[in-house]
């Protein structure tokens, strides 16, 4: 293919990936940016295609095999385990990353001499490094989203000195490689594999030292990992294409896990050394902490239902609960109702609300809740003394008083959505566990608080009806 046609692609397919994180930014032009994206990759993907001779077939092959399998995965995925998607796709991406290296570093045709030769292999050093910490974190963070390994920090000790240890050794291990490569072709391949266990070893001890409620930092942190590990990989086979692509990726990642780390008033270094919460998850409503806290006071869907009729300003605050509920369409209904009777209802959001940044967004946009009731936390916190009723769907840690008052709560100065001020707040859960964090709730407990206890999808619906 001609080099101005495949330069004139590759510069569209950039501006249309810009364009679909502008989108992105913002649930009403959500859509758009991700037909931009969609464009942008096709014709990405037809140009690069366009330009190969070689083993067409295979290619083909790989294209309709991988495609067919994003396309069961995505048709099949509920909305609960999305975040859980999001994880192994991270992974995919580094692991790719990973053979591309190895792949590239073992290919007879490509030939460097001296300076280009070296600054090749800090490439290739670069992209299997950090595509394989992508790969088993981002493994080891599914598997703590879907359960399937405990959401408690396993903290060993000297961690931060193992974590240094291994990350030394890898760079080590990579200088071995870039002057073992550099005394002739095939030479390096022992420090590069090296390199590779260590940096696989370093993702999963650091993910594995993350607790359940900083997963939705570690999920944009993966994000922006495999945007970096694409751009070292672009470097390495000198695809502009790919080299602003990865750093679009790499860049707004980085740029959301800032944000999630102040929204939960962390520091990102803090959260990458080490866990968040207690190391053994306790049950507030244990008597012995019961006897502590006060009282609980349950009501049933009736009572809630009146409630909700007799209000003039509701405020909903969706958790994970709602997702696991799949409750969101139930909740869409239940709002329609309660806005025909000229009630005031908005939605309140906190930015690490469930497993992922913007994973109660995703849902209430799925349910056709109108986007201009939805509000984030530092826009509504201060209206909650004027609210008649807040409802708690399936939230623990981000509606949780101790974040404010109590210094010693691994929670401490988080900042979280002040649903207590509000007259009547009804707090919907399964039962009186304590969320991901294993932390206390004393929402639970405080005179205005009525417990509704059961499934969130089934409990509103009888809400609806009653109401």
């Amino acid at each position: 293919m001609n080099p101005g046609i495949v330069t004139a692609s590759y510069i569209g397919a950039t501006i249309l990936f810009i364009l679909a994180l502008g989108g992105l930014s913002h649930p009403e032009t959500s859509r758009r940016g991700n037909l931009y994206a969609i464009i942008g990759m096709a014709i990405a993907l037809v140009v690069t295609i366009a330009g190969i001779t070689a083993n067409i077939g295979i290619l083909i092959g790989g294209l309709v095999i991988g495609g067919s399998i994003g396309l069961i995965l995505a048709k099949r995925v509920q909305m609960t385990e999305m975040p859980e998607l999001v994880a192994i796709l991270h992974s995919l991406v580094g692991l790719a990353a990973v053979l591309v290296g190895f792949a590239n570093f073992m290919d007879p045709a490509t030939l460097f001499e001296g300076v280009e030769l070296t600054i090749h292999d800090i490439e290739t050093c670069l992209g299997i490094l950090i595509g394989a910490i992508t790969f088993s974190g981002s493994v080891i963070a599914f598997g703590k989203l879907s359960g399937k390994i405990g959401g408690n920090p396993m903290l060993l000790p000297a961690r931060h000195w193992l974590n240094l240890g291994l990350l030394i050794t890898a760079i080590y291990m990579g200088k071995m490689f870039v002057d073992q490569s550099a005394a002739g072709h095939g030479g390096g391949l022992i420090p590069l594999l090296i390199l590779t266990g260590m940096a696989l070893l370093f993702g999963i001890h650091m993910v594995m030292a993350i607790g359940g409620a900083d997963m939705p930092v570690v999920v944009s942190m993966l994000n922006s990992y495999s945007g970096w590990a694409a751009a070292a990989t672009g470097f390495m086979l000198n695809n502009d294409l790919l080299i602003v692509t990865g750093a679009l990726v790499g860049s707004s990642g980085a740029i959301l896990s800032y944000i999630m780390c102040r929204a939960m008033n962390r520091k990102f270094l803090a959260v990458i050394a080490g866990g968040f919460g207690t190391t053994t998850g306790t049950v507030v409503g244990a008597p012995a902490a019961e006897g502590e806290q006060g009282e609980v006071v349950a009501v049933e869907a009736p009572e809630v239902a009146g409630l909700l009729a007799e209000a003039k300003e509701v405020m909903i605050i969706p958790g994970y609960g709602m997702a696991v509920a799949q409750a969101q369409h139930i909740v869409y209904e239940l709002t329609k109702t309660l806005r025909a009777k000229k009630v005031n209802v908005r939605f309140g959001i906190h930015p690490v609300a469930g497993r992922m940044p913007g994973h109660m967004n995703v849902l209430l946009a799925e349910a056709r809740v109108p986007y201009d009731i939805v509000f984030e936390m530092d826009e509504i916190n201060g209206d909650f003394p004027n609210v008649d009723v807040a409802v708690v769907i399936g939230a623990n840690d981000i509606v949780n008083p101790s974040a404010q008052t109590d210094p010693n709560s691994p929670i401490a100065g988080m900042p979280v959505l002040e649903c207590w001020k509000a007259k009547i707040t009804i707090v919907l859960k399964r039962s009186m566990a304590t969320g991901y964090a294993g932390v206390q709730n004393p929402l639970f407990f405080k005179e205005n608080t009525r417990m509704l206890f059961g499934d969130a999808g089934t409990t509103l619906d009888a809400v609806f009806k009653a109401l």
